[in-house]
């Protein structure tokens, strides 16, 4: 019997051809409407679910009594229960290092964007105000030469480092990660306790996963330590940072900016303050959003669903306990 797949979200022509090869393939609409008739008779049959959002409820894995893998078109899955699909033998394969590269684009441009001030800039140009030359009230802050903190080491962390490092001659301090010998002596960097690093660096920049350790992990405390001039960037989880506390730092000049590429509530709501502040740089968490990117994660799981379901092993596998 041919081995069924849900298709939530875009996948490119070759790439929905490639799953026919194997599986009969169904694709559903976001968010799935466990009311409609269609929808449990899909997931009653269903082996594998491919996707990005993925919102895997008690309820979802009732209607799925078949399911075998889920592949989320993504590297975090903090908004899935990982321990229950382990416990009902239900592989989790997710989108690693295809995207570290490209997100760690996005962390730099935010940081030269926010040290720059160039969105704040660009529309004061728009706005007609630029009639003489600027003054020192409108001048940004340099960024090479500067002291690059990064709360998190892994994979995005380090590639937003070596940026920093090798092409803006920044020293870099790391902290929310285990030693990393090697990259020490290939960047210079250093390793500290966060309240350290948090004194020392002009630049923070956020890469930790979202746990129930790291949620709120930079608050009104943390903020207190960065210097007046420091900026803060987050392209790791909106939680991961105390966002009424930011608000308070940024609008009391307890630092000097913020460059976010996520938020507590995504999409970000319009009573949120954020995006009309003169010294923060908001994006609608684009860090993997290139053509290139996204197509290299749809692929990496179409390849993740495939295997799992042909009895090997997933490339990129969350939860290694269902293999053993």
């Amino acid at each position: 019997m041919q081995k069924s797949v849900i298709v939530l979200g875009r996948l490119s022509s070759s790439q929905w051809a490639e799953l026919e090869q194997h599986f009969h393939v169904l694709e559903l609409t976001k968010p799935l409407n466990l009311t409609q008739p269609e929808v449990l008779a899909a997931l009653s049959q269903a082996h594998g679910i491919i996707g990005s959002g993925l919102a895997i409820t008690p309820q979802l894995l009732d209607a799925a009594p078949n399911l075998k893998a889920i592949a989320t078109v993504s590297v975090g899955y903090d908004n899935i229960p990982v321990d229950e699909l382990t416990q009902l033998g239900i592989m989790l394969c997710n989108t690693p290092d295809v995207l570290t590269e490209t997100t760690a684009d996005t962390g730099f441009a935010l940081i030269m964007a926010t040290a720059r001030r160039v969105v704040e800039l660009a529309e004061w140009v728009k706005a007609g105000k630029w009639q003489t030359s600027i003054g020192p009230a409108l001048f940004g802050s340099d960024v090479y030469g500067k002291t690059l903190g990064m709360v998190g080491f892994g994979r995005i962390g380090q590639a937003v480092a070596r940026r920093g490092a090798l092409g803006f001659g920044m020293q870099v301090l790391y902290s929310n990660a285990s030693p990393k010998p090697a990259l020490e002596k290939e960047l210079g960097a250093q390793r500290r306790e966060l309240n350290e690093l948090l004194t020392e660096a002009d630049f923070v920049c956020v890469t930790v996963p979202l746990t129930a350790s790291t949620e709120h992990l930079i608050g009104a405390d943390e903020f207190a330590l960065m210097k007046p001039s420091g900026i803060l960037i987050n392209i790791a989880r909106g939680k991961v940072i105390d966002e009424n506390a930011l608000i308070h730092a940024l609008n009391n000049n307890v630092i000097q900016a913020a460059g976010l590429d996520v938020f507590a509530q995504e999409p970000l709501s319009t009573d949120s303050p954020l995006p009309q502040m003169s010294n923060v740089v908001a994006l609608p968490h684009i860090g993997s959003a290139t053509h290139e990117t996204r197509d290299a994660m749809a692929q990496r799981a179409v390849d993740n669903i495939r295997l799992a379901l042909q009895g090997e092993r997933p490339i990129s596998l969350v939860n290694e306990e269902v293999c053993r």
